[in-house]
């Protein structure tokens, strides 16, 4: 038997004749065509915008603006000095070892370095910015800081 593309139909059952309304009182969508009686849904074109409350002074006007959101905002992932330890003496910790040990969602991530904590190993460490108490840290400890932009 040969199938051709004319030929396809969906399987028994699987579709479904749209809703026909306003077709006549018999059909039982018929008169008001499933829209009730009058109002503004009713109309033509009567859509009512989301937020909309009947004329009643919307909720996102009522409620007060606050605070500001500078547009050349940089957010910082935060790693303190006691994360840290989770490195072996000598090993290089920057964005790529960090997002890989978890302590930073993704690579592509500014990282700030805390000084919370303290720090037992000599680590050559590389991050976006440094506090200065971490960066005191890191050297007193035999490590050594740089700091990329």
């Amino acid at each position: 038997m040969v199938m051709d593309l004319n030929t396809l139909k969906p399987a028994l059952g699987s579709t479904k004749d749209r809703k026909r309304i306003g077709r006549g009182t018999g059909s039982g969508h018929g008169k008001t065509a499933t829209k009730g009686h009058k109002g503004q849904k009713a109309r033509s074109g009567g859509s009512i915008k989301a937020g909309f409350e009947g004329g009643q002074m919307p909720l996102q006007r009522r409620l007060p603006k606050r605070g500001f959101t500078p547009l050349e905002r940089i957010e910082y992932a935060v790693v303190n000095l006691k994360q840290l330890d989770a490195f072996e003496s000598g090993a290089t910790v920057d964005v790529a070892a960090l997002a890989a040990k978890g302590l930073i969602k993704n690579v592509c991530q500014n990282v700030k370095i805390l000084g919370n904590g303290d720090i037992s190993k000599s680590l050559r460490v590389s991050a976006t910015k440094f506090s200065q108490s971490a960066k005191d840290k890191i050297i007193a400890a035999g490590g050594t800081v740089e700091e990329k932009a």
